[in-house]
């Protein structure tokens, strides 16, 4: 009986050394595409996420450590018909969990609702396919015919270089930037929260940042007609919002009219919305001067 427990402890104890990846199906519409497989055993998303949320409080209360990522039953099949695997056995589907959707987008669980958790996780992943598709995109922008160099890593730069301005420029608060570029048939866009002190730079987060400069960096690269937004908050005042166009590599401040218009006028409709009360619609302040030496592409 002693050998028994020490075995059962021993176990437990390798169990939590162990990591788990949940990887789920977040929507109703990837739900109903694994239910044409017969090993799949529900038939209800919402009774399925309970069960979801259920094990990762039984796997966080085992003391180990639990990532949640996104199960896509499209990329599923298709890993299936690389490797000759069943795609209707459990084995499949963990070594699908195991291999791909533990690299890509996911969150470590540590005791959150999934209703809470769930939201993040989504944006997490769409994050990351933009600033996977905006890599790619940038990557595959070749070389300047006239200056010979890496339009790409020239873009990057030059996005780099008007974001550090543009902050510089925009002084003291909470920051919250918004970049929208469309690129083929996508429409990309970045999100980047900062904020800055009296004195010193703007902190952020070194991976919004990147994703936000990747984007930015598309557009010019491109040459696509983008846009660029700015809302600030400082205390007791009402919040500032400027606006950019993005046009031939350079971005060109708004008028207070216009940003005004951008935000107050539904973009699906065109019809008149009613402006955010305590909030200060003003022009895009200039971070593009002429004499702005850093290399502009495409030319």
């Amino acid at each position: 009986m002693t050998d028994h427990r020490t075995t059962e402890t021993l176990h437990r104890a390798l169990r939590r050394d162990i990591p788990n990846t949940v990887a789920l199906l977040a929507d109703e519409e990837d739900f109903t595409a694994m239910r044409r497989y017969g090993t799949f055993a529900f038939d209800d998303h919402t009774r399925y996420l309970a069960h979801v949320d259920d094990l990762l409080r039984t796997l966080a209360a085992d003391g180990g450590y639990t990532t949640l990522a996104l199960f896509d039953p499209e990329e599923f099949a298709d890993y299936c018909a690389d490797t000759g695997l069943d795609p209707d056995h459990p084995a499949s589907r963990g070594r699908y969990t195991a291999e791909r959707a533990a690299t890509g987008a996911r969150l470590t669980y540590t005791g959150q609702p999934l209703a809470t958790l769930l939201p993040v996780l989504v944006d997490t992943a769409v994050r990351r396919a933009t600033w996977e598709y905006a890599t790619m995109l940038l990557t595959d922008a070749g070389t300047c015919a006239d200056c010979g160099q890496d339009i790409g890593h020239a873009s990057f730069e030059r996005a780099s270089h008007l974001l550090m301005r543009l902050l510089d420029t925009a002084g003291p608060g909470t920051h919250h930037l918004v970049c929208s570029v469309p690129a083929g048939d996508e429409q990309l866009v970045a999100v980047l929260h900062t904020t800055r002190d009296t004195t010193g730079p703007a902190r952020l987060d070194s991976s919004e940042g990147a994703e936000f400069v990747t984007v930015l960096a598309t557009g010019i690269a491109l040459g696509t007609p983008g846009g660029l937004v700015l809302r600030t908050h400082t205390p007791d005042t009402p919040a500032r919002l400027h606006g950019w166009r993005l046009h031939q590599g350079r971005l060109l401040p708004l008028t207070a009219a216009e940003v005004f218009d951008a935000y107050c006028t539904d973009a699906r409709t065109g019809e008149p919305i009613p402006p955010e009360s305590d909030v200060d619609y003003r022009a895009g302040f200039p971070v593009d001067t002429t004499d702005d030496d850093t290399p502009r592409h495409p030319h």
